[in-house]
């Protein structure tokens, strides 16, 4: 709802605008009134507003004069002008400083009515314009950091985009901590730390996880506090399960790339560690020297029988190597389970180039069931029935469920306002993973999809019925015709009318 502020030193008509308009009906508020320029200004200073109805002729201070102090406040404040003089310098004044009407008193209420209507589209089109901007430069910000942590990005465009966007990438040392939860209150606390503190970093990657950035002069020093800051985190989020996971400090040139990786890696031991508050990957490095030693699996054969979708070589392969490790003298079941997780994280690994949805599902059941498992055999069938299952999946080649949700929604509401942020928060999705899952899965970005199915809305009424271009343009979900138009020639390649004209 937004938010006005009325200034007239003539106390009836304050009191006549309380009463004369359905201020709720046009999403407005009034949050306070003022019987002169100074008294108003002290007033703005302190109350949040989007739009200044004020007289023109007051004592201390003028409504010019006004408009132009409050504008200091409210860079973006909209104005109402009332008068009892039609004054042509007044005017000139008044329209120089920018405003949306200049009404005459006794007020013609019809008229205030119009203006109000006008003035909050205008509030509606700058807020929409600030969080696609917003938006825009998250998914900016996401694309540089991973780009640079994946080592896809020219040292000259880095320093560029890093100097546009205010990333601090000076210091010699980076550690990368990747969480994985989907809680908004999660980036909000994020968004916080990253502000707060020059060295510290975030986005959102691919798979929909959090990743961290701390830059550090002094690892034995800073690793402490990054990792305190992380639990920190947690804490904040106490109604989310969030894990959290820490690569290897590296050197901030060639070696961040490894920082990144061994951080997702370690992500993947979260659910057989018995949920401890952190896996750094330090940690695991044993673990997984220990299964190497008595588990040489050939991975290239593996992923390219995962590849070929092959579920009779993948089932030939682990029935070798896991009949090779049953015969290995002094064998224990600690490093038969750590062999099964070693491989169903590698599965996994290679499974996120492929294909986002069968990734979380495929390695949460798999892992629960090495646990579980009580003998060699049953540990085999447990591999094996996760194995069959991903092959089955990457052959039927389905949209994630999240998307297919997504479509629903869009093909039964396009007509609405609709944004990634929005949908996001409704499905308790990241809009920038939401974006990139968009696009992966459909082949479109969100927009072009939306404003295609919209056209062909469009078109469908064009055809159909007798209906005006600027009703139509309405009903599927264009309040700006001129936009409207403009995508209707984009995707029809002629206006509605010529469109129409055709039939």
């Amino acid at each position: 709802m937004y938010k006005v502020f009325i200034v007239d030193d003539e106390p009836f008509i304050i009191e006549g605008l309380y009463d004369a308009v359905d201020w709720q009906g046009f999403n407005l508020e009034i949050v306070g009134h003022a019987g002169n320029g100074r008294q108003a200004l002290e007033k703005l200073k302190e109350v949040p507003a989007d739009l200044l109805i004020t007289d023109i002729s007051m004592p201390v201070m003028t409504g010019l004069q006004l408009i132009a102090e409050a504008r200091a406040v409210h860079p973006n404040l909209k104005v109402i002008i009332l008068s009892g003089f039609d004054d042509f310098d007044y005017l000139k004044e008044a329209m120089r400083l920018g405003i949306e009407n200049y009404l005459l008193k006794p007020i013609n209420l019809e008229e205030l009515e119009e203006t109000l209507s006008a003035t909050i589209s205008k509030l509606n089109a700058v807020k929409a314009s600030y969080l696609l901007d917003e938006y825009d430069m998250s998914v900016l910000k996401s694309n540089i950091l991973y780009r640079w942590l994946t080592g896809k990005i020219r040292e000259e465009e880095l320093a560029e985009r890093a100097a546009l966007l205010g990333l601090s990438l000076d210091e010699p040392y980076v550690l990368v901590s990747v969480l994985r939860g989907q809680s908004v209150r999660l980036e909000r606390v994020l968004r916080e730390l990253a502000e707060q503190q020059e060295q510290v970093l975030y986005f959102v990657d691919d798979d929909g996880d959090f990743v961290v950035i701390f830059t550090m002069q002094d690892p034995e020093l800073e690793k402490p506090r990054a990792i305190r800051q992380l639990r920190q985190i947690r804490e904040r989020c106490y109604d989310e399960v969030i894990s959290i996971s820490l690569g290897s400090v590296e050197d901030l040139g060639e070696g961040r790339t490894d920082s990144y990786l061994h951080a997702k890696e370690a992500q993947e031991y979260f659910l057989v560690l018995q949920q401890p508050s952190y896996v750094d990957y330090v940690d695991i490095q044993q673990r997984k020297e220990e299964t190497a030693k008595a588990f040489q699996l050939h991975w290239p054969d593996y992923a390219k029988a995962i590849a070929a979708r092959n579920k009779e070589e993948l089932f030939r392969q682990i029935d070798h190597d896991f009949a090779s490790l049953r015969n290995t003298p002094g064998i224990v079941p600690g490093i038969l389970h750590s062999a099964a997780v070693e491989l169903i994280v590698r599965f996994k690994m290679e499974l996120s180039d492929i294909q986002y949805s069968a990734a979380p599902d495929f390695l949460k059941r798999t892992l629960n069931g090495i646990v579980a498992a009580g003998a060699i055999d049953e540990l085999i069938s447990v591999i094996k029935a996760a194995v069959s299952d991903l092959v089955d999946a990457l052959n039927s080649d389905v949209k994630s469920p999240v998307i297919q949700q997504i479509l629903q929604h869009i093909h039964e509401a396009y007509h609405e306002d609709l944004s990634l942020k929005l949908l996001g928060a409704q499905y308790h999705i990241h809009p920038v993973y939401l974006g990139h899952l968009f696009h992966k899965e459909t082949g479109e970005t969100f927009a072009e999809y939306i404003n295609r199915y919209r056209i062909e809305k469009a078109k469908e009424l064009l055809r159909t019925t007798p209906l005006k271009v600027q009703d139509i343009s309405k009903q599927v979900g264009y309040w700006e015709t001129g936009y409207f138009y403009k995508q209707f020639k984009k995707f029809a390649g002629m206006s509605p009318g010529d469109f129409r004209g055709l039939l």
